[in-house]
């Protein structure tokens, strides 16, 4: 993991936006915080509604707020999620439509997806390897 990536404050930030998040139908609580190439760091949780489809996980609502903000490049992500009320005791990995949105905004050899317990238990993942032969904006060149 390079040295510019502050794994300790976004897993923190995860934490905290976990917080947030609005699950009366699943109660699977999920907080991400991503970095920016710049090394901003925006926060985001899941938002669930009745309707179950116009619902949104937490990395994506994390990606929108930084590119609704300008920021379109990201070095990494951090993910927690688990049941309301429930310590952390599992690692929540990106859905494949956020993978898919992590996708658009970085270079999969260089992205990193950290999932965690807390902060010293975690995991990290290049985004190339839980996003294999990836379809990306270049394909579209």
């Amino acid at each position: 993991m390079p040295e510019d990536i502050p794994v300790t404050e976004l897993i923190r930030s995860a934490m905290e936006a976990r917080k947030k998040a609005y699950t009366p139908y699943s109660n699977y609580m999920v907080g991400a915080a991503v970095l920016t190439n710049e090394l901003r760091i925006y926060t985001g949780c899941n938002i669930e509604n009745a309707a179950y489809g116009p619902s949104v996980c937490a990395e994506r609502t994390a990606v929108f707020k930084a590119v609704s903000e300008g920021w379109h490049r990201f070095k990494a992500i951090a993910v927690v999620g688990s049941p309301k009320g429930e310590v952390i005791s599992q690692y929540a990995f990106p859905c494949g439509v956020c993978r898919q949105v992590l996708r658009e905004f970085t270079d999969p050899d260089l992205f990193y997806v950290i999932v965690a317990r807390s902060e010293r238990d975690y995991k990290a993942y290049l985004l190339k390897e839980l996003l294999p032969e990836s379809f990306g904006p270049e394909n579209l060149r």
